[in-house]
C-alpha cells in the first residue's frame, strides 16, 4: 500500500507513469503538463512512458477578493471556461470578471512566449493527448485544457493527476475520454496537503525540464 502523501511532485510523476503504462512507447502518444506545477510530474510520465512531451498552458479565472477560488479558467485559442453555477452563488458580475480575465490572458500570452517561443505547437490530430496536473482541486483549469485540446481533433483525451477530489474526478469524464488518479481523498481541502515538498514551480525549472527533454 502507497503512503498517503507524495514526497514530491517529481516521486508523484514516477508514480502517476506506473498507471498510465499502457500507453508507453506508443508513436500515437503525447504528454502535455499544465505549467507550472504539472511540468515536473509531466516530465516524469513522459521519461517513464518514453513519449513526447509539451505544455499546454491555461489559467485560472480567481473569484473576485479570493484569488485562489476558481471561478473558470481559459486555455488558448479563446476557450474559456465558467463554472456558472459558482459565479451566480458569488454574485459575480461580467464587469468584476473582465478585468481578471484580461490580466490572465496577459500571464497566459507571458507564458506562451517563456516557455514555448516560437516553437510550433504539435499536431494532435488523431492523437492520444495525457494531460498532466500536479493535483487538482475544482478542475476547472483542467477543464480548459481539455476543451481546448479536443479544439484540435485528438483521438482520446486521458487526465492524469496524482490527487483530486472524487466529484471533480465524475465531472472531468464530461470532457475527457478517462482520467486516472492516485489518490482521491474526501475530505480534500488543498492539493499542497497531499504532498511533503509542495514548493512554487518556477518559469525557470519548467524551461529546465523542457531542455533537458529537448524541447526548450
Amino acid at each position: 500500500m502507497r503512503r498517503e502523501r507524495f514526497a514530491d511532485r517529481h516521486e508523484a510523476g514516477r508514480e502517476l507513469a506506473g498507471a498510465l503504462s499502457r500507453y508507453a512507447r506508443r508513436p500515437d502518444v503525447w504528454v502535455l503538463g499544465l505549467p507550472r506545477g504539472g511540468v515536473p510530474v509531466a516530465y516524469e510520465v513522459a521519461h517513464a512512458l518514453g513519449v513526447p512531451l509539451d505544455v499546454l498552458i491555461v489559467r485560472k479565472l480567481g473569484a473576485p477578493r479570493h484569488e485562489e477560488l476558481a471561478v473558470g479558467a481559459i486555455g488558448p485559442g479563446g476557450v474559456r471556461v465558467l463554472n456558472r453555477e459558482l459565479v451566480r452563488h458569488l454574485g459575480v458580475g461580467p464587469e468584476e470578471l473582465e478585468p481578471i480575465e484580461r490580466k490572465e490572458r496577459a500571464e497566459l500570452e507571458r507564458r506562451q512566449q517563456a516557455y514555448r517561443g516560437a516553437r510550433p505547437f504539435p499536431d494532435l490530430a488523431g492523437k492520444t493527448v495525457i494531460l498532466v496536473d500536479d493535483g487538482l482541486a475544482t478542475g476547472a483549469t483542467m477543464r480548459a485544457a481539455a476543451l481546448a485540446v479536443r479544439a484540435m481533433r485528438p483521438a482520446r483525451v486521458v487526465v492524469a493527476v496524482p490527487v483530486a477530489p472524487p466529484d471533480t474526478c465524475e465531472a472531468l469524464l464530461e470532457v475527457a475520454d478517462e482520467v486516472v488518479v492516485l489518490l482521491q481523498p474526501e475530505p480534500f481541502q488543498a492539493v499542497g496537503l497531499w504532498y511533503e515538498h509542495f514548493p512554487q514551480t518556477s518559469d525557470e525549472e519548467v524551461q529546465d525540464l523542457l531542455r533537458r527533454y529537448g524541447k526548450g
